[in-house]
This record gives structure tokens, C-alpha cells and sequence, in this order.
């Protein structure tokens, strides 16, 4: 949690702790001095509306999370142009600034809904909702969540998602998992991005990066896939369609 970035506050949420907003005050009528706590708990509860929202709808919710620069975006147009027409895609932008991500996804066809964060380095629930009401889902099956590249604040917010999927590039080094447990531990799938860059990068072990996951005792899955040269990307899309078939 970001106490000391100020990033718990955020546009989406800024709304409850107004003078007139439901966390303004506590519950002995004084102004609420520390609110992370009650903005977590109303986090959540919207999360859980939202997820409610997809599941009305039958759309499976798929959060991508990773460092700055790891391919999330990369990832999303290769998969958009692999899956063609057996899926439809919607996808859910998140960036401090620009719509230059969203941009790339219209580009491919698909409905791209951007969120500028301001200041706030994740997405958090409400601002969620909100680009829900900009989505028409009774066409889509997937929305997938490129949440602001970060590995730290994402992981403690709630979207609404059904499934956590973190990026791990070669670029980065082979023990994020060790150095970042708390957001690996929420991921449903870890994926190596950039892994035409192995053969360069060679002190990037792609065991050492699945010995630290197991490590912090995650039992999820890792594809090494690019996005780039697309080696990898049916292990990715296999995985996509068996979790629109479970759900």
C-alpha cells in the first residue's frame, strides 16, 4: 500500500474523502485524519461490483500487470491478431498520461477504453467502474486490464478481475519474483516476455526465475513467449481459451 506516495488517492476514488464524501469524517463526527483502510474496504466493494457486472455478462476479466515496459502492450496486439475471430476482445488502458497504448489497440480493431491516472501509479476499482460504463460488453468475451507499469501498488488493489497475469521480461532480470513477492503471489499465470532476447541476454535463467516464484510459494504457470517473433504465443492463447471455457 502506498503510504507514503500518496497514490492510495486517486481520481477514482478522490470523491470519498471530499468535505461532503462518505469518508470525510469518522464515525464520532471528526474529520478522518487516516482513511487507507476505508478506502480499501470501498475499493473492494466496487470490485466486487464490477466483477458481478462482468459476470452478468459473461466476460471474463484478465488484469495484466508488470514493470514498465515489459511488452504488455506488445502482448495484446499479438494476441488480438492471433486470435482473429474466435475471441472478442475489449481492453482497458491504464497510463499515468497519453493514450498512445489505446491507440495501438484501436489500431487492431478492438474497443479501447484509456484511463490517465494522474499522479496514482495503478488502476484501482472505481476507476474501473467508470470505464465500464464507457464498454458495451454484450459483444465481448474478454476484457483484458493493462494495469499502469508498476510492481508494487497494483498488486493491492482489487479490480474486479478474475485472473492476475504478471509479465516477467528478460530485460528485467531473473529474480523479480524474489524481490517482488506480494504482486507475484496474486498472478494466475506468470509469462517470460521478450524471450527472443534470451540468446542475448544469457544471465537471464529462466529457471532461476521459476525456482524464486516457487520459491515464494506460487504454483502458477510460466510460458516463455515473444511477442515479437511470436514463439510461444499458442502456449499463451491455449491458456486464454481453456479459462473462457471454465468460466
Amino acid at each position: 500500500m502506498c503510504d507514503t506516495c500518496g497514490c492510495n488517492i486517486t481520481d477514482g476514488n478522490k470523491s470519498l474523502i471530499k468535505p461532503d464524501g462518505k469518508l470525510a469524517k469518522t464515525e464520532s463526527g471528526k474529520e478522518a485524519i487516516t482513511v487507507l483502510h476505508s478506502l480499501l474496504h470501498e475499493n473492494d466493494h466496487t470490485a466486487k461490483h464490477n466483477r458481478e457486472h462482468f459476470d452478468q455478462h459473461k466476460v471474463l476479466a484478465i488484469n495484466l500487470m508488470s514493470s514498465p515496459g515489459a511488452g504488455k502492450t506488445a502482448l495484446l496486439e499479438a494476441t488480438i491478431q492471433m486470435l482473429g475471430d474466435d475471441l472478442k476482445i475489449a481492453v482497458i488502458e491504464g497510463d499515468l498520461e497519453t493514450e498512445n497504448d489505446a491507440e495501438r489497440i484501436r489500431k487492431q480493431g478492438v474497443e479501447a477504453i484509456q484511463i490517465a491516472t494522474g499522479s496514482a501509479c495503478h488502476l484501482d476499482a472505481h476507476m474501473i467502474h467508470q470505464a465500464l460504463h464507457h464498454l458495451e460488453l454484450a459483444n465481448v468475451d474478454i476484457v483484458f486490464i493493462e494495469n499502469v507499469g508498476n510492481l508494487v501498488c497494483p498488486a493491492s488493489f482489487d479490480l474486479g478481475q478474475h485472473l492476475n497475469v504478471i509479465l516477467l521480461s528478460v530485460p528485467e532480470g531473473d529474480d523479480k519474483p524474489a524481490k517482488y513477492p506480494v504482486m507475484f503471489r496474486t498472478a494466475s499465470l506468470v509469462l517470460i516476455s521478450k524471450s527472443d532476447l534470451l540468446p542475448v541476454l544469457d544471465d537471464f535463467n529462466p529457471d532461476n526465475a521459476k525456482r524464486y516464484l516457487r520459491d515464494i510459494a506460487s504454483t502458477a504457470p510460466v510460458f516463455e513467449l515473444s511477442a515479437k517473433n511470436k514463439s510461444g504465443m499458442p502456449h499463451w492463447l491455449d491458456w486464454i481459451s481453456q479459462q473462457v471455457r471454465k468460466f
